[in-house]
């Protein structure tokens, strides 16, 4: 077993903040943690049980069907309740009804933007947060090689992170990945070919960090282009996976269309160079959700790929300018080529090269250094 991570400390006191203006919407991965933050603030806010309300549960859900919520309460929490048609409309209705006099926090294990058929606009009357897997810093204030490696070993979700046993890890893997299609698929989108949707989830492991070929997935899956891309778009959704587009600058012939794809468990991924660079993927878009959700930013994570297929893994976009670029590798002797490619030929102003070792250096300009301690110099959340 290894130490459990740090409490969430930080997103639950900018969740409080938030609901003290407006509703709180909740997205992130199933058993990424989302219940067992809105219970700690349900705890907080001196609330009973029945504050707590599950779209899943059949007595909860008969109470929300008849537009009923406990009264007395100073926080309710409203969980997987986008699995509803109309579940816009019936808070927009709870929020119209009681205002000021109840603060309100809804949670789902999907993009809860997303799923907003069959309701009344929400607009300004929620704030929007995404739950990350643990990071680094979660883990520890002074992450360590040690703490980077049971990460990169177990993932980031609290439950096989806590246990630390292979054992429970490959049994939560498949509990998992099964809940997330035959569960949340199934009541949120319709679609026949579950088995082929399943098949696809389990093949996107194998082809993260490379550009993402669609064509590949329906050859092999014996479908429609449409089709394969429309699954994609539901796992994503889903927040099983996600995509990142190539970034373009005025002086490098930028591929345009191809993206990469990663997963929010990158335990999931075999190939060892893979999975870090799937780690270090996760940690930069939680950084950029947490300046978008928590700072008003329009934050972008991008990669760059020539047409000669020169690449740098990320580039994080801050209000449509690049900020730094960042390439991975497992050792920090790895060659600088196209980082210095790069770095000649656009107007990114750092550089950096993160690998799984202790080396830290500058060598023409770009920044070389162990992922701890570039996630500790970004502050990253």
């Amino acid at each position: 077993m290894v130490s459990s991570p740090l409490p969430r400390i930080a997103i639950q006191s900018a969740i409080s903040d938030d609901l003290a203006e407006k509703m709180v919407f909740v997205g992130g991965p199933r058993q990424v943690g989302k219940t067992t933050v809105a219970k700690t603030l349900l705890a907080e806010h001196k609330c009973t049980t029945s504050a707590y309300l599950n779209w899943d549960i059949a007595q909860h859900r008969s109470a929300l069907m008849n537009e009923k919520i406990p009264s007395g309460e100073p926080l309710i929490v409203l969980d997987e309740i986008h699995k509803y048609a109309h579940w816009r409309r019936l808070v927009k209705g709870f929020y119209d009804q009681y205002g000021a006099s109840i603060q309100m926090l809804v949670t789902g294990s999907a993009r809860l933007d997303y799923y907003r058929k069959g309701g009344d606009s929400l607009m300004g009357r929620y704030h929007y947060r995404r739950l990350h897997p643990f990071s680094l810093m979660e883990m520890t204030s002074l992450p360590t090689s040690t703490d980077l490696e049971t990460l990169l070993h177990f993932g980031g979700f609290p439950e096989p992170l806590y246990k630390g046993s292979d054992r429970h890890w490959r049994r939560w893997q498949q509990e998992r990945t099964s809940r997330v299609i035959n569960e949340d698929l199934r009541d949120l989108e319709t679609v026949r070919e579950i088995s082929l949707v399943e098949l696809l989830a389990q093949t996107l492991p194998t082809k993260v960090g490379s550009p993402l070929s669609v064509k590949s997935l329906r050859d092999a899956l014996q479908v429609a282009h449409e089709t394969a891309e429309r699954w994609l778009k539901i796992l994503e959704n889903l927040y099983y996976c996600f995509r990142i587009a190539p970034f373009g600058a005025p002086r490098i012939r930028a591929v345009k269309k191809e993206q990469k794809l990663y997963m929010w468990d990158w335990s999931q991924v075999p190939e060892p160079g893979a999975r870090f660079e799937n780690l270090v993927a996760s940690q930069l878009l939680k950084y950029c959700h947490h300046l978008q959700d928590h700072e008003g930013y329009v934050m972008e994570l991008r990669y760059i790929r020539d047409t000669d297929g020169r690449e740098v893994d990320f580039v994080v976009v801050k209000d449509g300018n690049a900020e730094f670029a960042v390439e991975v590798k497992l050792s920090g002797r790895a060659e600088l080529k196209s980082l210095c490619y790069f770095k000649e030929r656009t107007e990114i102003p750092h550089f950096y090269q993160v690998h799984t070792g202790a080396e830290d250096f500058l060598v023409d300009g770009i920044r070389v250094l162990p992922l701890t301690t570039f996630c500790q110099e970004l502050n990253m959340p």
